[in-house]
């Protein structure tokens, strides 16, 4: 009996490239299999819906904050009796940084970590050269950094749409030791929202002008094009730029914090539709696009950025994509996993705007610290009104 398995990826070649490459090994191994991956925007991945995409489709790439509105929802099938105790074992060791967990609500496993990021530092080392050996592990060596470009006619880069404004919040909170969430009523305190937005703003009075209307993408195309942005301090990290063939390529390293811990934690995970009618197929080819054979061989050939430590660690990996995984690896280690509760991405969409207003001055710190305790209290309420 012919199996037609269809997936939804998101549109860029770190996440299709691999899936797509998957295809003819997979149905060579099993003949009766057909497998078809359609793709959705970034903006879709991070912010869109998943109660339409998992009618439509048995796989899906998804972002991991969606996991709260999947359990309760049931939107998509519960992996854990498809992995026996050994599997288990296998990927929770294998997992960079809590990825694995990151999939993980209501005592159950809802999707396997198929790629792993968080907010990175990246550079053009033909450039960066120039102004210094190695790249700044604090903030105040940014900003020293920073000055030097500037007065040499060059910029650091930083992306500040909303969502990445509101990432860096978070990131700027956990890498400097403030705790978020505290309690229901508190997200940040003012003191600490204060503090990051000062950051923040001379971080951007020192980057490129077009930041406010970069994603990590959109700055990362910007350095290979131009050579006016000479290193990025925080920005969700890709591996094609480090592993591109053609000059100029980027370098990541960590964030400058010392130790390189709280940046915020990014990824994909592959999940199994609820309303799929070939639901241990699915499972079967996650698992192995899961896997760590296939993580750190093909996976990372076609352009993929592993979930698998194996492949972070995987010498042969390193030298191909110019150790962007061993230079980033101890960021990814001590990132931050971010809620996954229900009304979790209903809380960021809210904050996301007010961010980017804070860190450009059109908004006081004071007054987004408020807006996000509101705005933390409304979810914490709602989730104490809902059914356990």
């Amino acid at each position: 009996m012919s199996v037609t398995l269809k997936g939804l990826a998101w549109d860029h070649r770190r996440c299709w490239g691999p899936l797509d490459a998957s295809i003819p090994d997979w149905q060579a191994a099993h003949p009766d299999h057909q497998i078809h991956w359609d793709r959705r925007s970034l903006y879709e991945f991070g912010e869109g819906r998943l109660d339409e995409a998992v009618r439509t489709h048995d796989l899906v790439v998804f972002d991991h904050p969606f996991v709260g509105e999947i359990a309760r929802d049931r939107l998509l099938v519960p992996l854990d009796d498809y992995l026996d105790r050994e599997t288990t074992r296998a990927f929770e060791a294998d997992s960079v940084g809590k990825s694995w967990q990151s999939y993980q609500s209501g005592g159950h496993q809802w999707a396997l970590p198929i790629d792993a990021a968080a907010q990175v530092a990246a550079y053009r080392p033909d450039l960066f050269e120039a102004f210094a050996d190695a790249p700044p592990r604090t903030h105040e060596e940014v900003v020293t950094l920073g000055r030097k470009v500037v007065a040499r006619g060059k910029h650091l880069g930083l992306p500040l749409v909303p969502t990445d404004a509101m990432c860096l919040i978070i990131t700027g909170a956990e890498s400097s030791g403030h705790v978020i969430g505290a309690s229901p009523e508190v997200f940040l305190g003012h003191d600490a929202v204060a503090e990051i937005v000062d950051r923040l703003r001379e971080l951007a009075a020192l980057s490129h002008p077009s930041s406010w209307s970069w994603n990590p993408i959109r700055c990362f195309d910007h350095m290979i094009a131009h050579d006016d942005v000479v290193y990025v301090p925080f920005a969700f990290g890709y591996v094609n730029y480090a592993s591109r063939a053609e000059a100029p390529h980027l370098r990541f390293a960590d964030i400058p914090a010392t130790p390189p811990k709280g940046s915020l934690l990014g990824g994909a995970g592959i999940g199994v539709s609820a309303f799929s009618q070939n639901r241990d197929a699915a499972v079967a080819y996650a698992l192995h696009l899961c896997g760590a054979d296939y993580q750190r061989g093909d996976y990372v050939t076609a352009g993929g950025q592993p979930g698998s430590l194996a492949a972070w660690t995987d010498a042969a990996v390193n030298e191909a994509t110019r150790d962007f995984f061993a230079d980033t690896l101890a960021t990814l280690q001590g990132s931050y996993l971010r809620g996954t509760h229900p009304g979790f991405i209903t809380f960021f969409r809210a904050c996301a705007h007010q961010a980017q207003a804070a860190i450009k001055g059109e908004l006081s710190a004071s007054d987004l610290a408020d807006w996000l305790n509101a705005r933390h209290a409304e979810t914490a309420g709602a989730l104490a009104g809902s059914p356990a």
